[in-house]
């Protein structure tokens, strides 16, 4: 078992506490995400040998020992999943990511929004309340809630919503005609005398993007709150938005993200529209016993709190990482690690089972094979 010092990402739209003070520091600026994993763009950090090094080193170095041969024959010489603790203080960029399909095909092709061929389902996990947008809502729905505004310049809008044209509406959004904050101060001057939480939340994200017409996404989709130990799986093809809250977060090892709006970053419409699925829901995932097992073959999380003992038993490459009190990790060769909250550990395959005791709490990522 290797501790692990983990890169924490200082994305503007994080907080200033949560990760901080799990860990027991004060932060210098905003901290959006610590990364436990693999992953070129930011891998956990260990010593072996006396030497420091990084996970995907690790693992290229040993993957049968470090990944277990049912992993490799499944997902490759690789880590097929990254986990994350995430902290949203302020709305994330509408999104959406690919199946494996389409990203196998459109890295093949060069289209430079993949960054590699593979799909990137994810599960959030709350450990404060949480809430996001995802999913869109029935067309009818929107429909009223849009013309509920009075805004004429969005009867356009309306009209294809009220056709079930989601798509169609939302690009007519993404690629308005006219001056984006005319019609953005439009429709926060109307939301603003309509006193109910999906209009407040579209004032709230126009004070952030003046200019930018994705502001309507709370009256086009669905919003979902996450009490503490809940959770809720984003397959493909379904446009998200996490708008605030603390969680582990756990997702397939891909970079691949498209996105709708609320972002500076570049908007390729077209792609974007294609991989979107106009039904496409987000999943709750209830945990059962001590596991939470979305349909995404490449991971799944345990939240375990142990007491006297609780044993993981497959032998597979585990990243645990405690949230609260003190948990210890005994392996069958004797070695011991104590974590305290914020602190985390690899696990590889050769290691087998590996018990867990403590007053604390712990999650555990894991691969489904």
């Amino acid at each position: 078992m290797d501790p692990l010092s983990n890169p924490i990402k200082d994305y503007a739209w994080g907080s200033r506490t949560a990760i901080a003070g799990l860990t027991g520091r004060a932060a210098t600026g905003p901290e959006a995400e610590m990364w436990l994993g693999a992953h070129p763009s930011g891998p956990s950090r260990l010593v072996r040998d006396g030497a420091e090094t990084t996970l995907d080193q690790v693992i290229a170095a040993d993957p049968e020992g470090s990944l277990g041969e049912p992993s490799i024959e499944r997902f490759g010489r690789r880590l097929p999943y990254l986990m994350k603790l995430i902290a949203v203080d302020q709305p994330l960029s509408l999104q959406v990511h690919p199946t494996s399909e389409q990203a196998a095909e459109a890295f093949a092709r060069g289209d430079s929004n993949y960054s590699d061929p593979w799909h990137k389902p994810e599960m959030i996990c709350a450990l404060t309340p949480f809430s996001g947008l995802a999913g869109f809502r029935p067309s009818a729905q929107s429909a009223m809630l849009v013309e509920r505004l009075q805004v004429e310049a969005l009867q356009p809008v309306v009209s294809r919503l009220a056709a079930d044209d989601v798509l169609g509406a939302l690009r007519l959004l993404l690629e308005w005609p006219g001056s984006k904050r005319e019609l953005v101060d439009a429709i926060v001057w109307a939301a603003a005398s309509v006193h109910q939480a999906d209009y407040e939340l579209v004032c709230r994200l126009a004070r952030q993007y003046p200019e930018d017409p994705a502001v309507l996404a709370p009256l086009l989709m669905h919003r979902h709150e996450l009490a503490p130990g809940e959770a809720l799986y984003l397959g493909a093809g379904v446009l998200h938005c996490y708008l605030d809250g603390f969680g582990v977060e756990i997702m397939a090892g891909s970079d691949n993200v498209l996105r709708a709006g609320l972002t500076g970053k570049r908007i390729d419409v077209e792609e974007l529209l294609r991989i979107t699925e106009a039904g496409a829901q987000p999943l709750a995932v209830v945990q059962e016993g001590d596991a939470y097992v979305p349909p995404a073959a490449e991971f799944l999380l345990r939240r375990i709190t142990p007491g006297d003992g609780h044993v993981l038993e497959r032998a597979v490459p585990r990243i645990v990482v405690c949230t609260e009190g003190t948990v210890g990790l005994s392996a069958p060769d004797g070695t011991q690690v104590k974590l305290h909250p914020g602190e985390s550990v690899f696990v590889p395959a050769s290691d087998g089972p590996v018990e867990l005791s403590g007053e604390g709490t712990a999650f555990s990522a894991e691969p489904q094979v």
